[in-house]
Protein backbone atom coordinates (compact mmCIF):
# COMPACT_ATOMS: atom_id res chain seq x y z
CA UNK A 1 0.00 0.00 0.00
CA UNK A 2 1.15 3.02 -1.00
CA UNK A 3 1.59 6.37 1.74
CA UNK A 4 -1.03 8.19 -0.12
CA UNK A 5 -3.92 5.10 0.21
CA UNK A 6 -3.28 5.05 4.37
CA UNK A 7 -6.40 6.78 5.63
CA UNK A 8 -6.43 5.26 9.58
CA UNK A 9 -9.48 5.85 11.54
CA UNK A 10 -8.66 6.25 15.08
CA UNK A 11 -10.78 4.51 17.35
CA UNK A 12 -10.31 6.78 20.01
CA UNK A 13 -13.58 7.06 22.26
CA UNK A 14 -14.17 10.96 23.37
CA UNK A 15 -15.86 13.98 24.54
CA UNK A 16 -16.79 16.26 21.19
CA UNK A 17 -17.99 19.70 21.66
CA UNK A 18 -18.16 21.71 18.66
CA UNK A 19 -18.50 25.35 18.87
CA UNK A 20 -20.94 26.83 16.39
CA UNK A 21 -20.77 30.54 17.25
CA UNK A 22 -17.42 32.19 19.61
CA UNK A 23 -17.69 32.94 23.10
CA UNK A 24 -17.65 36.49 22.31
CA UNK A 25 -17.43 38.72 18.96
CA UNK A 26 -14.50 37.89 16.46
CA UNK A 27 -11.90 40.31 14.56
CA UNK A 28 -10.25 37.90 11.83
CA UNK A 29 -6.96 39.99 11.23
CA UNK A 30 -5.84 37.96 8.48
CA UNK A 31 -7.71 36.91 5.69
CA UNK A 32 -8.36 37.18 1.79
CA UNK A 33 -11.29 37.88 -0.11
CA UNK A 34 -10.00 36.48 -3.62
CA UNK A 35 -6.31 36.60 -4.00
CA UNK A 36 -5.80 32.74 -3.30
CA UNK A 37 -10.09 32.19 -3.86
CA UNK A 38 -11.18 33.68 -7.23
CA UNK A 39 -14.70 31.99 -7.19
CA UNK A 40 -15.53 34.99 -4.10
CA UNK A 41 -15.10 37.56 -6.88
CA UNK A 42 -18.28 36.13 -8.26
CA UNK A 43 -20.31 35.59 -5.14
CA UNK A 44 -22.47 38.60 -4.26
CA UNK A 45 -21.04 41.07 -1.08
CA UNK A 46 -24.23 40.23 0.46
CA UNK A 47 -23.69 36.50 0.74
CA UNK A 48 -19.90 36.89 1.70
CA UNK A 49 -21.44 38.73 5.02
CA UNK A 50 -24.25 36.45 5.41
CA UNK A 51 -21.15 33.74 6.15
CA UNK A 52 -19.48 36.21 8.15
CA UNK A 53 -22.65 37.07 10.19
CA UNK A 54 -22.91 32.83 10.78
CA UNK A 55 -19.11 32.78 11.94
CA UNK A 56 -19.56 35.29 14.72
CA UNK A 57 -17.37 37.36 12.86
CA UNK A 58 -17.79 41.29 13.01
CA UNK A 59 -14.67 43.25 11.08
CA UNK A 60 -12.77 40.83 8.52
CA UNK A 61 -9.60 42.14 7.44
CA UNK A 62 -8.47 41.65 3.68
CA UNK A 63 -4.60 41.72 2.65
CA UNK A 64 -4.66 41.00 -0.95
CA UNK A 65 -4.12 44.55 -1.66
CA UNK A 66 -0.72 43.51 -0.92
CA UNK A 67 -0.30 42.02 -4.06
CA UNK A 68 -1.10 45.21 -6.02
CA UNK A 69 -2.58 49.12 -6.58
CA UNK A 70 -5.39 47.42 -8.84
CA UNK A 71 -6.14 44.56 -6.68
CA UNK A 72 -6.30 47.26 -3.75
CA UNK A 73 -8.80 49.57 -6.21
CA UNK A 74 -10.98 46.19 -6.66
CA UNK A 75 -11.08 45.59 -3.30
CA UNK A 76 -12.07 48.85 -2.13
CA UNK A 77 -14.94 49.54 -4.45
CA UNK A 78 -16.44 46.12 -4.49
CA UNK A 79 -16.48 45.59 -0.45
CA UNK A 80 -15.31 48.29 1.28
CA UNK A 81 -17.55 50.73 -0.59
CA UNK A 82 -20.63 48.03 0.34
CA UNK A 83 -19.71 47.80 4.15
CA UNK A 84 -16.85 49.89 5.26
CA UNK A 85 -17.78 48.92 8.73
CA UNK A 86 -17.46 44.65 7.74
CA UNK A 87 -14.13 44.78 6.31
CA UNK A 88 -10.63 46.51 6.53
CA UNK A 89 -8.36 46.78 2.98
CA UNK A 90 -4.52 46.39 3.43
CA UNK A 91 -2.23 47.85 0.66
CA UNK A 92 1.61 46.66 -0.38
CA UNK A 93 4.97 47.42 -1.83
CA UNK A 94 5.53 46.66 -5.48
CA UNK A 95 9.06 45.36 -5.27
CA UNK A 96 9.71 44.73 -8.74
CA UNK A 97 9.79 48.79 -8.96
CA UNK A 98 12.81 48.83 -6.92
CA UNK A 99 15.64 48.25 -9.99
CA UNK A 100 13.35 51.31 -11.96
CA UNK A 101 13.59 54.04 -8.91
CA UNK A 102 16.79 52.81 -7.48
CA UNK A 103 18.59 54.43 -4.10
CA UNK A 104 14.97 56.88 -4.44
CA UNK A 105 12.73 53.23 -4.02
CA UNK A 106 11.88 53.21 -0.18
CA UNK A 107 10.70 56.75 -0.42
CA UNK A 108 8.78 55.65 -3.63
CA UNK A 109 7.17 52.90 -1.96
CA UNK A 110 6.12 55.33 1.11
CA UNK A 111 4.59 57.84 -1.42
CA UNK A 112 2.51 54.92 -2.72
CA UNK A 113 2.09 53.83 0.26
CA UNK A 114 0.86 57.37 1.35
CA UNK A 115 -1.44 57.34 -1.83
CA UNK A 116 -3.01 53.71 -0.72
CA UNK A 117 -3.89 55.41 2.91
CA UNK A 118 -5.78 58.19 1.06
CA UNK A 119 -7.94 55.54 -0.97
CA UNK A 120 -9.17 53.90 1.67
CA UNK A 121 -6.00 51.23 3.04
CA UNK A 122 -5.83 50.73 6.77
CA UNK A 123 -2.52 48.78 6.65
CA UNK A 124 0.55 47.44 5.04
CA UNK A 125 1.14 43.59 4.25
CA UNK A 126 4.44 42.31 3.52
CA UNK A 127 4.17 38.85 1.37
CA UNK A 128 6.66 36.23 1.50
CA UNK A 129 8.57 36.97 -1.27
CA UNK A 130 10.54 39.86 0.66
CA UNK A 131 13.33 37.75 2.44
CA UNK A 132 13.19 34.60 -0.02
CA UNK A 133 13.29 36.10 -3.25
CA UNK A 134 13.01 40.26 -3.67
CA UNK A 135 16.44 42.21 -4.76
CA UNK A 136 17.65 44.82 -4.51
CA UNK A 137 18.97 47.11 -7.72
CA UNK A 138 22.60 44.87 -8.22
CA UNK A 139 21.11 41.69 -7.79
CA UNK A 140 21.56 40.67 -4.55
CA UNK A 141 19.07 38.94 -2.31
CA UNK A 142 17.21 41.78 0.12
CA UNK A 143 17.58 41.03 3.93
CA UNK A 144 14.74 42.06 6.15
CA UNK A 145 16.03 44.57 7.76
CA UNK A 146 17.75 46.38 5.15
CA UNK A 147 18.46 49.69 6.16
CA UNK A 148 17.86 51.51 3.11
CA UNK A 149 14.16 50.70 3.27
CA UNK A 150 13.26 52.26 6.32
CA UNK A 151 10.99 54.76 4.88
CA UNK A 152 8.55 52.28 4.02
CA UNK A 153 8.30 51.41 7.90
CA UNK A 154 8.13 54.90 8.97
CA UNK A 155 5.83 56.26 6.79
CA UNK A 156 3.60 53.54 7.74
CA UNK A 157 4.62 54.36 11.74
CA UNK A 158 3.80 58.14 10.58
CA UNK A 159 0.33 57.49 9.02
CA UNK A 160 -0.31 55.00 12.12
CA UNK A 161 -1.32 51.98 9.24
CA UNK A 162 0.05 48.01 10.92
CA UNK A 163 2.26 46.23 8.90
CA UNK A 164 1.54 42.72 9.09
CA UNK A 165 4.12 40.73 8.12
CA UNK A 166 4.92 37.09 6.53
CA UNK A 167 8.30 36.18 5.58
CA UNK A 168 8.60 32.55 6.24
CA UNK A 169 6.99 29.43 6.19
CA UNK A 170 6.78 26.45 8.23
CA UNK A 171 10.61 25.25 9.18
CA UNK A 172 10.49 21.82 7.52
CA UNK A 173 9.77 23.89 4.14
CA UNK A 174 13.42 24.68 4.29
CA UNK A 175 14.32 21.17 5.24
CA UNK A 176 15.78 19.08 2.43
CA UNK A 177 12.35 17.37 1.03
CA UNK A 178 13.47 13.38 2.02
CA UNK A 179 12.31 10.90 4.46
CA UNK A 180 12.53 12.82 7.12
CA UNK A 181 10.79 16.26 6.55
CA UNK A 182 6.80 15.91 8.59
CA UNK A 183 5.93 17.98 5.53
CA UNK A 184 6.64 15.99 2.48
CA UNK A 185 3.53 15.07 1.68
CA UNK A 186 2.75 18.64 1.29
CA UNK A 187 5.63 19.62 -0.21
CA UNK A 188 4.94 16.84 -2.71
CA UNK A 189 1.77 18.60 -3.62
CA UNK A 190 3.03 21.95 -3.82
CA UNK A 191 6.70 21.67 -4.79
CA UNK A 192 7.03 25.56 -4.89
CA UNK A 193 6.58 26.09 -1.38
CA UNK A 194 9.86 24.24 -0.61
CA UNK A 195 12.58 26.81 0.03
CA UNK A 196 15.46 24.37 0.73
CA UNK A 197 18.74 26.10 2.11
CA UNK A 198 21.10 26.29 0.37
CA UNK A 199 19.92 28.32 -2.56
CA UNK A 200 17.61 30.04 -0.10
CA UNK A 201 18.69 31.78 2.84
CA UNK A 202 18.34 29.70 6.25
CA UNK A 203 15.10 30.14 7.79
CA UNK A 204 16.51 31.34 11.51
CA UNK A 205 18.03 34.50 9.18
CA UNK A 206 15.54 35.34 8.37
CA UNK A 207 13.61 35.63 11.87
CA UNK A 208 16.61 36.90 13.12
CA UNK A 209 16.48 39.63 10.12
CA UNK A 210 12.53 40.37 10.86
CA UNK A 211 13.23 40.90 15.30
CA UNK A 212 15.59 43.26 13.79
CA UNK A 213 13.43 44.82 11.40
CA UNK A 214 10.93 44.96 14.46
CA UNK A 215 13.45 45.88 16.89
CA UNK A 216 14.39 49.32 14.48
CA UNK A 217 11.16 50.50 14.36
CA UNK A 218 9.46 51.06 17.70
CA UNK A 219 6.78 53.38 16.60
CA UNK A 220 5.55 50.84 13.97
CA UNK A 221 3.58 48.24 14.77
CA UNK A 222 4.00 44.97 12.90
CA UNK A 223 1.93 42.05 13.31
CA UNK A 224 3.43 38.69 12.82
CA UNK A 225 1.55 36.48 10.42
CA UNK A 226 1.26 33.20 11.30
CA UNK A 227 2.09 33.27 15.11
CA UNK A 228 5.52 35.35 13.90
CA UNK A 229 6.18 32.34 11.46
CA UNK A 230 7.82 30.10 13.87
CA UNK A 231 4.69 28.38 15.71
CA UNK A 232 7.46 25.69 15.93
CA UNK A 233 9.16 27.25 18.41
CA UNK A 234 6.62 29.58 20.83
CA UNK A 235 9.67 29.93 23.15
CA UNK A 236 11.93 32.24 20.10
CA UNK A 237 8.35 33.74 19.41
CA UNK A 238 8.20 34.27 23.13
CA UNK A 239 11.05 36.04 23.02
CA UNK A 240 10.87 38.54 20.68
CA UNK A 241 7.29 39.49 22.29
CA UNK A 242 9.61 40.25 25.64
CA UNK A 243 11.62 42.50 23.27
CA UNK A 244 9.10 44.12 21.25
CA UNK A 245 6.61 46.29 22.76
CA UNK A 246 5.31 47.07 19.11
CA UNK A 247 5.11 43.11 17.75
CA UNK A 248 1.71 41.05 17.66
CA UNK A 249 1.58 37.88 16.17
CA UNK A 250 -1.96 36.55 14.45
CA UNK A 251 -2.64 32.32 14.69
CA UNK A 252 -3.96 32.62 11.06
CA UNK A 253 -2.98 28.79 9.08
CA UNK A 254 -1.25 27.38 12.29
CA UNK A 255 -3.80 25.57 14.42
CA UNK A 256 -2.21 22.55 13.12
CA UNK A 257 1.43 23.88 14.74
CA UNK A 258 -0.06 24.88 18.33
CA UNK A 259 -2.71 22.12 18.88
CA UNK A 260 -0.09 19.40 18.57
CA UNK A 261 1.43 21.32 21.78
CA UNK A 262 -1.26 22.16 23.98
CA UNK A 263 0.93 22.49 27.30
CA UNK A 264 3.32 25.03 25.76
CA UNK A 265 0.63 26.80 23.64
CA UNK A 266 -1.41 27.67 26.47
CA UNK A 267 1.10 28.78 28.84
CA UNK A 268 2.44 30.70 25.80
CA UNK A 269 -1.77 32.29 25.22
CA UNK A 270 -1.79 33.04 28.78
CA UNK A 271 1.63 35.34 28.79
CA UNK A 272 0.82 37.04 26.32
CA UNK A 273 -2.78 37.32 26.05
CA UNK A 274 -2.22 41.26 25.18
CA UNK A 275 -0.35 40.33 21.93
CA UNK A 276 -2.05 37.67 19.84
CA UNK A 277 -5.12 37.89 16.79
CA UNK A 278 -7.33 35.76 16.07
CA UNK A 279 -7.47 34.91 12.07
CA UNK A 280 -7.68 31.64 9.92
CA UNK A 281 -6.31 32.59 6.37
CA UNK A 282 -9.05 30.37 4.83
CA UNK A 283 -11.70 33.21 3.13
CA UNK A 284 -15.03 33.40 4.78
CA UNK A 285 -14.97 30.11 5.21
CA UNK A 286 -17.61 29.09 8.50
CA UNK A 287 -16.07 25.28 8.74
CA UNK A 288 -12.52 26.95 9.32
CA UNK A 289 -14.02 29.73 12.02
CA UNK A 290 -15.78 27.09 14.11
CA UNK A 291 -12.79 24.54 13.91
CA UNK A 292 -10.60 27.69 15.32
CA UNK A 293 -13.27 28.56 18.26
CA UNK A 294 -13.21 24.89 18.93
CA UNK A 295 -9.28 24.90 19.23
CA UNK A 296 -9.23 27.65 21.43
CA UNK A 297 -12.43 27.35 23.62
CA UNK A 298 -12.82 23.77 24.44
CA UNK A 299 -10.38 20.69 26.33
CA UNK A 300 -11.58 18.56 23.83
CA UNK A 301 -8.93 16.24 22.88
CA UNK A 302 -7.31 14.47 19.30
CA UNK A 303 -9.36 16.34 16.61
CA UNK A 304 -9.05 17.16 12.99
CA UNK A 305 -7.53 20.81 12.47
CA UNK A 306 -9.14 21.16 9.23
CA UNK A 307 -11.77 19.21 7.35
CA UNK A 308 -9.40 16.99 4.52
CA UNK A 309 -9.45 13.18 5.19
CA UNK A 310 -5.77 13.71 4.89
CA UNK A 311 -4.87 16.80 6.98
CA UNK A 312 -3.29 19.33 4.61
CA UNK A 313 0.04 20.12 6.81
CA UNK A 314 0.55 16.68 8.46
CA UNK A 315 -0.67 13.32 9.49
CA UNK A 316 -2.00 14.40 13.25
CA UNK A 317 -4.48 16.03 15.31
CA UNK A 318 -4.42 18.72 17.94
CA UNK A 319 -5.94 19.40 21.17
CA UNK A 320 -7.95 22.01 22.33
CA UNK A 321 -6.46 24.48 24.76
CA UNK A 322 -9.93 25.68 27.02
CA UNK A 323 -8.92 29.44 27.22
CA UNK A 324 -10.20 31.39 30.29
CA UNK A 325 -13.12 34.01 28.80
CA UNK A 326 -10.98 36.83 29.64
CA UNK A 327 -7.85 35.88 27.25
CA UNK A 328 -10.44 34.76 24.52
CA UNK A 329 -11.73 38.26 24.45
CA UNK A 330 -8.57 39.69 23.67
CA UNK A 331 -7.63 37.10 21.11
CA UNK A 332 -11.14 37.41 19.79
CA UNK A 333 -11.37 40.73 18.96
CA UNK A 334 -9.88 43.30 21.89
CA UNK A 335 -6.16 42.66 20.98
CA UNK A 336 -7.19 43.72 17.22
CA UNK A 337 -9.12 46.31 17.90
CA UNK A 338 -5.81 48.14 19.91
CA UNK A 339 -3.54 47.37 17.04
CA UNK A 340 -5.84 48.33 13.84
CA UNK A 341 -6.89 51.01 15.15
CA UNK A 342 -10.74 49.72 15.48
CA UNK A 343 -12.64 51.82 17.91
CA UNK A 344 -16.07 50.06 18.10
CA UNK A 345 -17.47 46.79 16.45
CA UNK A 346 -20.55 47.04 13.92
Amino acid sequence: MELSAYKPQSKLVLPAHPVSRPRFPVIDAHNHLDGFMPKLAETPVEEIIARLDEAGVRVYVDLDGGWGEAILQRHLDRYKNSAPERFRMFGGVDWSQWPVHGNRFAEWAAARLREQAAWGAQGLKIWKPFGLRVKDPQGNLARVNDRRLDAIWETAAELNLPVLIHVADPVAFFDPVDERNERWEELQANPDWAFTSPPFPPFLSILEDLAGLVEDHPRTTFIGAHVGCYAENLAWVGAMLDRCPNYFIDVSARIAELGRQPYTARRFFLKYADRILFGTDAGPSVETARITYRFLETQDEYFPYDSSEIPGQGRWRIYGLHLPGPVLKKIYHANAQRALGIQSLP
